[in-house]
């Protein structure tokens, strides 16, 4: 299971009682970054159908063996739910983009922006060493995109995504990870903030494929 924000009473109750018997703690934090490939189905693909950019995320990874060694730091009532998980991942911030669109005009157009995805749910099918797993989460993203023959445009919108994501472990430390997103927004015109004549005429889907690498390590906090 993978949550950002971390909306779960389980993690929440963690933080509790700190305040009275706070502990240093060792929490295993994943930073994933990478390469990515944006396709903008609709008059932008059919200018020019791939842009670049870079996917990122920052997870704390409770696995199962981090939630039975640090059992005690759960409250009784929720230990039963967390010995029946394998593992949660949490990000610390909703500040942190998802990913960045870098894209210089190499042909017509280029485009600029970041996507922010302030909550999302991932549903391992599979687990480590190659772990699969569906996702769907909410999206807001601003990319400002400049052309030889598009209207050049501030898109701006809210959306949803799914997307299907395959982790690979090579080492406790270093794992990589390959997937495809599809991200559905409020139709936007091109040149303009509001909805298109025509769906075909606008900015609707947005595909990404991606390569991460994965990067582990120890970080201490106080719980």
């Amino acid at each position: 299971m993978s949550l950002r924000p971390a909306p779960l009473l389980l993690f929440c109750a963690l933080l509790v009682p700190a305040a009275a018997s706070a502990q240093r703690v060792s929490i295993p934090v994943d930073v994933g970054v990478g390469p990515a490939a944006f396709a903008f189905f609709g008059p932008v693909f059919d200018d020019q159908p791939i842009h670049t950019g870079l996917k990122l995320s920052v997870e704390a990874v409770l696995d199962k063996e981090w939630l039975k060694k640090n059992q005690r730091r759960v409250p009784q009532r929720y230990r039963k739910y967390a010995k029946s998980l394998d593992e949660v991942r949490i990000s610390p911030s909703i500040l942190i983009p998802d990913a960045l669109i870098i894209s210089p005009k190499l042909r017509n157009t280029g485009m600029y922006g970041a996507t922010w995805k302030p909550l999302s749910l991932g549903v391992p099918l599979t687990s480590s060493p190659a772990r699969l797993s569906l996702g769907a989460g909410l999206l807001l993203t601003y990319v400002y995109m400049h052309s030889d023959t598009l209207p050049n445009t501030h898109f701006l919108r809210p959306g949803a995504e799914v997307g299907i994501d395959l982790e690979l472990q090579l080492s406790k430390s270093f794992l990589l990870g390959v997937g495809w997103e599809s991200a559905f927004y409020v139709p936007q015109e091109l040149g303009g903030l509001g909805l298109p004549e025509r769906l075909r005429d606008g900015i609707f889907h947005v595909g990404q494929a991606y390569l991460q690498l994965h990067f582990r390590f120890p970080y201490t906090v106080r719980l």
